[in-house]
């Protein structure tokens, strides 16, 4: 049993890793398992980390994550978006949103006002942010624990928070009724996949043979998946 587990839903549709998880079963003959944990955008030090013993084999997490884990795990290939500003790279943006009828026109304005966050392990909801404050949340009046980009959209939406970064590939999806984006951060390297270390390297090839095979990600969002490296979560 091959487990994927994905910390990137709902922001990015469960059916996504599910159709994933379906086609390399079927491309590496291998039975597959798929869950998800919507609590967190990926373990960092003082997590639950099902990969240190084997509860999960291949993961969809956030950048900071593999930053974490890459003495224990291995890259495959990863999402190249449809966004044009990515250029057929794989890479991602953080998109600062307002409510359209704010009246907040640049980022500097939201000092003192409330920010909407998905969660702490977020490359492109929490450390864009923090990099872009130089590491002083006091920047805002309040910080918002949201739970996911959809839910921070919703705050944003409903007047609760002033503002939040969300991830381009959400966004790319949302219709964005009611809000504008007001600056734009990046481009970061795309969410990895990861493979625990532990899984044979064989299997771990077609693993990575599979996902470059794969060319119906149109609906969710994406071209392709694509090769990546070490150096490109520097």
């Amino acid at each position: 049993m091959l487990r994927f587990l994905s910390y990137l839903a709902p922001s990015i549709p469960h059916e996504l890793f599910s159709l994933v998880a379906r086609h390399v079963a079927d491309r590496c003959e291998v039975e597959t398992s798929i869950e998800f944990d919507t609590t967190i955008s990926g373990p960092l030090e003082g997590d639950d980390d099902p990969f240190a013993d084997g509860r999960a084999d291949v993961g969809f997490v956030c950048g900071p994550t593999y930053r974490w884990m890459r003495d224990r795990v291995t890259l495959l290939p990863a999402l190249v978006p449809l966004d044009a500003r990515a250029d057929g790279r794989p890479v991602y943006f953080a998109d600062v949103v307002v409510r359209a009828g704010s009246g907040i026109t640049r980022f500097d304005e939201l000092r003192g006002r409330k920010w909407a966050y998905n969660d702490r392990n977020s490359r492109s909801g929490w450390f864009s942010m923090f990099d872009r404050v130089g590491g002083d949340a006091r920047f805002f009046s309040e910080l918002v624990h949201a739970g996911s980009h959809l839910q921070s959209l919703a705050a944003v939406r409903g007047g609760r928070v002033d503002g939040a970064a969300i991830d381009s590939n959400v966004l790319f999806r949302d219709a964005r009724d009611g809000l504008r984006v007001i600056e734009s951060w990046g481009p970061f390297a795309i969410q990895p996949v990861i493979v625990r270390n532990g899984v044979d390297d064989a299997l771990k090839a077609r693993i990575a043979d599979a996902l470059l095979e794969i060319d119906d990600l149109t609906p969710f969002g994406f071209v392709r998946f694509a090769r990546v490296s070490a150096a490109d979560y520097e």
